[in-house]
């Protein structure tokens, strides 16, 4: 899934290419938005919080959309014949004079009201990527969630904008175990810190993970073998990459078998 990060550049894209920009026409392959009229519409702004991607119109009305795992926005040269739209996975068309967007495989879209946004993004905590990012909340929303840090760090309820990446990179970092729940708030505070700097770092150049994708290969850091467990509540368990030599011991139910190399084996 794309984190705040990534989310954050496709937001910025969008913003060059739409902002200011009237739309010739527009269409919206989704249930319930079929029939949405925006032609004639200028898009305002484009803005992430967190995971969310909300392209703001001057009718008073909000393009909201979630890339999920696989979606993604994509943007074009507006052609005089239309663009190459007519495939499964688009699910919205956005046509301006000189660039058109095209919302691929989204996970969510949502028509609503500017006003009314918070109704779509009302739930999530600070945006760790904001200007305004107040570490002492998300300290404290992690602190109150208690259970598993790394599962913590995934509830998007308690800071906005961090995913399996960065979450096992953070911690990698500070050499905490995912699993651990007794974190004091220097520890959190630490951790917030090192998370947001991560990926402020990635917003500007591309970052190689030390061990996210990583499993069955040597830690960079001690030589150990990186691991990767589930991490989370069920239905909603994620994928957590960590070395137990330097982040304090196996997940709970990792009997510590050999991992074959990530990608080992696929032709």
């Amino acid at each position: 899934m794309p984190e705040g990060d990534t989310v954050r550049r496709t937001c910025s894209r969008l913003h060059e290419a739409l902002a200011g920009r009237r739309l010739l026409a527009a269409e919206l392959r989704w249930p319930g938005l079929s029939t949405a009229s925006l032609a004639g519409a200028t898009v305002v702004e484009v803005v992430a919080r967190g995971k969310h991607i909300l392209i703001r119109l001057d009718t008073g009305w909000t393009l909201h959309s979630h890339l999920r795992m696989e979606g993604q926005w994509r943007i074009e040269r507006t052609r005089a014949e239309g663009p190459a739209s007519r495939r499964d996975n688009v699910r919205a068309v956005l046509v301006t004079e000189t660039w058109t967007a095209l919302g691929l495989r989204l996970g969510r879209l949502d028509l609503i009201r500017t006003a009314a946004e918070q109704s779509a993004v009302g739930q999530l905590g600070p945006d760790i990527l904001e200007a305004d990012f107040d570490a002492g909340v998300a300290v404290a929303n992690l602190a109150r969630a208690g259970g598993a840090i790394g599962a913590a760090l995934l509830d998007q309820r308690n800071l906005a904008g961090i995913g399996t990446i960065w979450a096992s990179e953070s911690l990698f970092a500070e050499r905490l175990n995912p699993w651990r729940e007794d974190l004091s708030d220097d520890e959190l505070r630490r951790l917030v810190e090192r998370a947001r700097g991560l990926m402020l770092a990635a917003l500007k150049q591309h970052a190689d993970p030390r061990v996210h994708g990583r499993s069955g290969r040597p830690c960079r850091r001690c030589g150990g073998i990186v691991r990767v467990a589930q991490i989370g509540p069920p239905t909603r368990e994620r994928a957590m990459f960590y070395c137990p030599a330097c982040q304090g011991g196996l997940a709970p139910g990792d009997h510590g078998r050999p991992l074959a190399p990530r990608g080992a084996g696929r032709r």
